[in-house]
């Protein structure tokens, strides 16, 4: 179990993490979401005690990481899928981290075969493609079967095997009992992949919740709805707690009211309807109404930028 409990860390006058508390329970998948610049990599940073924390504290079941005697028993963390020698094979990197944490040569073919890594194993780790780095980097992080894994952006630079690999992955990992914490920015990969979410932004837990409460309490249910009288049918449907939105190419989306109750005032007033459906909303767009003003680094079209 990873405890998270009220850490604020503050580089000079900035202030990256501001109060941050949530648990990372074992036995399920925890996606941890937010913008750039949100305090993802800050926070799983000081949970591995490569920095300390201006205030709070942060635990691996139930002690400071850095006071563990055997640190990669403990916790597999992948934070750079690069971080390795690069002159090396990919069997000898690990090689030479197994001996260092006291693991032996069968375990090495049995995380490379896990990583997908045995047909390859023999190459130069700094020829490995941006994945092949990452699939070396995750199975470092699983050398020593740690019972607790942190995987930031694992799916970076994998291809569609890759990434169903990793979701694969990582619901073994928490079929298996143990605590996994995944940060990643692939919405719909971590819609299918996470029991639970921590969304964070600015530095503070915005929400901290399972994947069907969060995207049923964020945005509440969507109506699709079209009519040859679009605009009378947006009027009528204009009251507080509602929130209708033209779509290009006609229609309407249709938030804080009932499909049946649009279909009632529809009939009531003798407006036609060519659709009428409730929509499931996607994880991406959860997260997007609810970290909308949290994002820190923002693009423009050229319109707004001129």
């Amino acid at each position: 179990m990873i405890v998270v409990d009220s850490l604020v860390k503050r580089y000079g006058d900035t202030t990256a993490l501001d109060g941050m508390s949530f648990t990372v329970h074992p036995g399920r998948v925890t996606g941890f979401l937010g913008p750039n610049g949100a305090g993802k990599s800050t926070t799983m940073r000081l949970v591995l005690g490569l920095d300390r924390p201006t205030s709070g504290r942060a635990t691996v079941d139930g002690r400071d990481y850095r006071e563990s005697p055997a640190p990669m028993a403990h916790v597999g963390a992948l934070l750079d899928g690069k971080a390795f020698d690069r002159s090396r094979s990919a069997r000898n990197h690990l090689r030479v981290v197994g001996a260092a944490i006291g693991v032996g040569a069968r375990r090495v073919d049995e995380v490379l075969e896990l990583a997908g890594l045995t047909s390859v194993a023999s190459r130069s780790a700094g020829a490995f493609s941006l994945g092949m780095g990452q699939r070396l980097g995750i199975a470092t992080a699983l050398l020593a079967d740690p019972p607790v894994v942190m995987l930031d952006e694992p799916v970076n630079g994998l291809d569609p095997d890759g990434i169903t690999w990793i979701r694969r992955l990582a619901r073994t990992l928490a079929d298996e009992g143990r605590t996994v914490l995944i940060s990643s920015h692939l919405m719909s990969e971590m819609e299918l992949t996470a029991d639970h979410l921590v969304v964070v932004g600015h530095g503070k837990v915005l929400a901290d919740t399972s994947m069907r409460d969060f995207i049923a309490g964020t945005s509440g249910e969507l109506v699709e709805v079209s009519s040859p009288r679009d605009a009378e049918l947006a009027r009528r449907l204009a009251r507080p707690g509602v929130e209708v939105t033209a779509v290009g190419g006609g229609g309407l989306e249709v938030r804080g009211i009932a499909a049946a109750d649009i279909g009632d005032l529809a009939a009531e007033h003798g407006l036609p309807l060519h659709q009428l459906t409730t929509r499931r909303v996607s994880l991406e767009e959860a997260f997007m109404t609810l970290t909308r003003d949290a994002v820190e680094y923002r693009g423009g079209t050229k319109e707004s930028a001129a």
